[in-house]
């Protein structure tokens, strides 16, 4: 009989130790983490603490992911409340910088618009190549990734050369008007497999305020 044969036994033969219990204390295994051996009930009870470990780390994993999604959650909630009492475009611009700032902890905003009446005198209205719209309009989504070689970062002007990581987020569902252009001097602010979910959201709610107000 082999080692596979008791233990295809023991498994269709559940009630095996309720026929024998005295086996339970008998028997003695390696323990886990030491040179002893202790009985076969006591080994059981080590690998139940080592799933109750294993499952109690899952569960604070979660709850601390879940404590950080609330929090982002209302960030975007009050950027919202922001954005929508914004009497006019550059409320709008305002508050929304404010809140990214102040709120999300970015510290280097661009927003650029085009195809829309923003006066010319405003950063928002700036130029925008011909290059640069192609590309806003071919993202579809939010993308991340280095400053390094991007052609949306000398939009940051002064602070260009000091960003090191960017999250572009495109305005527009069916046709894209503008960009907003998120930077940090942390290079690992902004990577390309991080979630875009509430950046898309923020560039949602930053499209709707500029339509409404252009």
């Amino acid at each position: 009989m082999t080692a596979d044969d008791i233990a295809r036994f023991l498994r269709t033969h559940p009630h095996f130790f309720d026929q024998h219990p005295d086996l339970l204390e008998s028997l003695h295994v390696p323990h886990p983490y030491g040179g002893r051996a202790i009985p076969l009930a006591e080994r059981q009870t080590v690998a139940l603490r080592e799933k109750l470990r294993l499952l109690e780390g899952k569960l604070a994993e979660i709850v601390k992911f879940a404590e950080e999604n609330d929090a982002i959650s209302e960030k975007v909630h009050r950027l919202s409340v922001a954005l929508a009492g914004a009497r006019d475009f550059p409320a709008l611009a305002h508050s929304l910088y404010f809140h990214l700032r102040e709120d999300f902890a970015v510290p280097h905003v661009a927003l650029r618009v085009w195809g829309k009446s923003v006066p010319v005198d405003f950063q928002e209205a700036d130029p925008v190549s011909d290059e640069q719209k192609t590309r806003a309009e071919a993202m579809g989504a939010p993308q991340c990734g280095p400053a390094a070689g991007n052609p949306f970062a000398p939009w940051f002007r002064e602070a260009a050369e000091h960003v090191r990581s960017v999250a572009l987020v495109p305005l527009g569902q069916t046709a894209v008007f503008g960009l907003l252009a998120l930077g940090s001097e942390d290079p690992k602010r902004f990577y390309p497999e991080m979630g875009t979910l509430y950046l898309r959201r923020i560039g949602e709610l930053c499209a709707a305020g500029v339509t409404a107000r252009l």
